[in-house]
């Protein structure tokens, strides 16, 4: 938001919805629906049920976020190697 009142939280994705709209369980138990911001599509970060995010809400609707960062799991292993891309 362009004038600075924004409330960050964290979740849990428990839900996949079409069109990059997630089911997102805060950690006090509320439930949300969340999208994913620019950035995050702009790069192809991927989010998949069970993915730990943080998402930023407007106090004038409690009932919707947008995702900005997904937290990266402490033990999991390293990404393999990358693919060339084909052109």
């Amino acid at each position: 938001m362009s004038d600075g009142k924004v409330i960050e939280v964290e979740g849990k994705i428990t839900t996949v919805l079409p069109g990059t709209m997630f089911r997102v369980q805060l950690t006090n138990g509320h439930m949300v629906l969340a999208h994913i911001s620019g950035k995050l599509r702009k790069h192809f970060i991927k989010i998949a049920a069970g993915d730990m995010v943080k998402m930023e809400m407007s106090p004038y609707d409690l009932d919707k976020a947008r995702i900005t960062y997904r937290i990266r799991e402490q033990n999991a292993p390293p990404p393999g190697p990358r693919r060339p891309r084909r052109y």
